[in-house]
């Protein structure tokens, strides 16, 4: 679903400093969605946040919008 890239490309680009550099993919089919987030090499920190933080609660509202939509998705970072 493209609602679901953009809300994703969004958060991102509002944690980053290249909000340029940051792009999502989407793959599978169906009810099971994973999105890729790319962020710069630099950036990836401030994704991630400090033990996993950021990126724990980046994929809790991912859920969260999905479950709207009764779909499923796995976030991944790169």
């Amino acid at each position: 679903m493209a609602e679901l890239q953009e809300i994703l490309a969004n958060i991102a680009r509002e944690l980053v400093d290249d909000p340029e550099a940051v792009s999502v993919e989407q793959t599978g089919d169906g009810d099971d969605l994973t999105l890729v987030l790319n962020v710069a090499p630099d950036d990836m920190g401030k994704v991630i946040g400090r033990h996993g933080r950021i990126a724990r609660s980046i994929r809790l509202v991912m859920k969260a919008a999905a479950g709207i939509n009764g779909k499923r998705v796995t976030v991944d970072i790169r």
